[in-house]
């Protein structure tokens, strides 16, 4: 993946940021060598409804490894904590003094990295401007889309604080944005819902400055973290805080608030408010089809 490069926060080192990619690939190499890392093998379909695109992602009916390693994620002890610490072959890098940058040790998507707490912190826990400096920096470098699940109902399927990344190239917002209506723009800093989604979120427009300023982008997108949950009844800095998922570019965030970890049997993360849904195998998809993506998102949240 290529992107183009912005200044890295003033708190990370540039060769700490810039080089972020590339050292996960280095550890991903050597972490699949010694079987550290353990892909989900998946295949790939796609919904379509109200103009609006899903990929639905589901283990490869060839692959019964891989539907196993699906088992051991979702049928851990509610004690087990795999960040602390995280394997060492799985880690990738220091981000600032309170966070790791870590493998996914059993990726659907690749390059899928996780930010996490170097020290236990809840997932229901608020985020902080730490949180989103950490997260924030690969964004600011690297592009992709920054997400989180607030809470097991939010899809969260540990509870060790960890924001997350993968590249654009596996999932984009840009088609869940509502088109700006002519003559009108919206302003940096100001939230706004696309009237497309029957479910409860707010988007907040971010200031492309927030990127490459003097000071971290922490502050910045705190802000606006704190404004898209004030939209939505919300306080940011409750805890436990409510259910949501919250989606990052370097365009926008997106705050979800929700109310169900599953739609049946299919688990809702952050990244099926993206357009990316994952399934254990072809009953499920066509049990999607059905319904219809826009229905099954807005029963695992807030009708609008």
């Amino acid at each position: 993946m290529t992107s183009t490069a912005h200044p890295a926060p003033a708190q990370f080192a540039e060769t700490e940021v810039e080089d972020l990619i590339e050292r996960a690939d280095r550890c991903i190499a050597a972490a699949l060598e010694r079987g550290a890392l353990e892909p989900i093998r998946t295949e790939q379909d796609w919904l379509e409804q109200a103009g609006l695109r899903f990929s639905v992602r589901w283990v490869s009916s060839l692959a019964l490894k891989d539907r196993a390693r699906v088992d051991t994620v979702t049928r851990r002890r509610a004690d087990f904590n795999p960040f602390l610490p995280p394997e060492a072959a799985l880690t990738v890098a220091k981000l600032g003094d309170d966070h790791l940058l870590v493998l996914n040790k059993f990726p659907v998507i690749e390059r899928h990295l996780l930010v996490i707490t170097r020290d236990f912190e809840d997932q229901s826990c608020p985020l902080t401007v730490a949180d989103f400096d950490a997260l924030g920096s690969i964004i600011a470098t690297h592009g992709g889309l920054g997400f989180y699940n607030g809470g097991r109902v939010a899809g969260a399927s540990q509870a060790h604080k960890h924001l997350q990344w993968v590249p654009a190239s596996a999932s984009r917002l840009d088609s869940f944005i509502p088109a700006p209506q002519p003559g009108h723009t919206v302003p940096a800093g100001a939230a706004f819902c696309n009237p497309a989604l029957p479910w409860a979120h707010a988007f907040v427009r971010l200031d492309p400055t927030c990127w490459h300023a003097p000071s971290s982008p922490g502050t910045a997108l705190h802000a606006a973290f704190a404004h898209a949950c004030s939209q939505l009844g919300m306080a940011c800095n409750d805890d436990p805080m409510p259910a949501y998922n919250l989606l990052l570019t370097r365009q926008v965030m997106l705050v979800v608030p929700r109310t169900l970890e599953k739609w049946r049997d299919v688990s809702i993360n952050s990244l099926a408010y993206a357009g990316s849904l994952f399934v254990r195998d072809r009953a499920q998809i066509e049990a999607l089809r059905t319904t219809g993506p826009l229905t099954v998102l807005t029963s695992v949240g807030h009708p609008r």
